[in-house]
């Protein structure tokens, strides 16, 4: 006789607006093994996104969440909520997997953290790129370099948010292919400005012998994402998540390229779908998960703030 199938998970979404409708829901709307139980205080929302994915569970307050009893929660909501849901559900005892940032600060960010490990309860950030196939596959390499761009056109912005909502990838992708154990991250960080607003920012991170680059140019002819990985007798190259091109000193068949399946999801294309399986098993084995090394990515995008914000206020002199 088979064992009986465990109870679903009681899992909590807050928040439900373009990333949870574009990326996690259709992922955690098809497990067999969670029972979702909505939240978002715009009620016209509510009822749109609870009809679509047929969850009659819904709510626009978390006391209601919390009190009917959830085992594990995801927070999509805006930045400025992050602090205030997460420490709520972590002193309830609630494990959680929030967007990044975890916070706009990297003071709130490390309260959250302490406050986590404090009472042994699970916090994530969810970066979903160290889980995408095609950057998972390069984690565990030897590189003497790695390099990141990720570009936009015509998107200036303000140091803070276009730091801690999208530069904040480049940081955490490139530390996340440098192994670990090297030494400790020197890093430096270089921005340019114009208009009153952070156009350029280059960062390089040394850890041992490795060196990290990242690049973000928010006034570019186009919008892109590559990421390389060098070493000795190797180079692999990333381009938009999808295309991989190795190149082996040994191969005799020169230069490979393997490219996404057309029939692939893109949660499971960048990551997302790997990265709630990791989390929600964690949850259901009773693993505890440390959010202290994303903490890092957090501290270093701070550095990038002060530079960005000193670049501006040396260019308005």
């Amino acid at each position: 006789m088979s064992a009986p199938s465990p109870s679903p998970l009681r899992v909590g979404v807050i928040g439900l607006g373009d990333i949870a409708q574009k990326a996690y829901l259709p992922v955690l709307s098809g497990r067999g093994d969670v029972a979702l139980r909505l939240m978002t205080r715009d009620p016209d929302r509510l009822a749109q996104v609870s009809r679509r994915y047929g969850i009659p569970s819904a709510t626009t307050r978390l006391d209601h969440l919390l009190e009917d009893g959830i085992d594990a929660a995801f927070v999509h909501a805006s930045t400025p909520a992050h602090p205030d849901l997460v420490e709520r559900l972590l002193t309830a005892g609630v494990p959680v997997l929030v967007d990044k940032p975890l916070a706009s600060t990297f003071a709130e960010a490390s309260h959250l953290v302490d406050l986590a490990e404090r009472l042994h309860v699970s916090l994530a950030v969810g970066f979903n790129r160290r889980f995408a196939p095609a950057y998972a596959s390069l984690a565990g390499l030897d590189p003497a370099v790695v390099l990141m761009e990720k570009n936009r056109p015509a998107l200036p912005g303000e140091p803070r948010r276009l730091v801690f909502d999208d530069f904040i990838h480049v940081v955490d992708t490139v530390r996340s292919l440098i192994p670990q154990g090297l030494g400790e991250e020197q890093a430096t960080v270089w921005c340019s400005v114009a208009g009153g607003l952070l156009t350029t920012v280059t960062l390089a991170l040394r850890v041992g012998g490795t060196t990290g680059l990242g690049v973000m140019h928010r006034v570019s002819g186009a919008e892109e994402e590559t990421v390389e990985v060098l070493g000795d007798g190797f180079k692999h190259r990333v381009v938009d998540l999808a295309e991989t091109w190795h190149a082996q000193a040994a191969d005799p068949r020169g230069v490979r390229m393997t490219g996404r399946d057309g029939w692939t999801p893109v949660p499971t294309v960048r990551g997302f779908a790997a990265m709630c399986d990791a989390f929600l098993t964690a949850v259901r084995a009773g693993r505890v998960l440390s959010a202290r090394d994303a903490l890092r990515t957090h501290e270093i995008c701070e550095q990038v703030v002060i530079e960005g914000e000193a670049a501006l206020m040396a260019s308005s002199r």
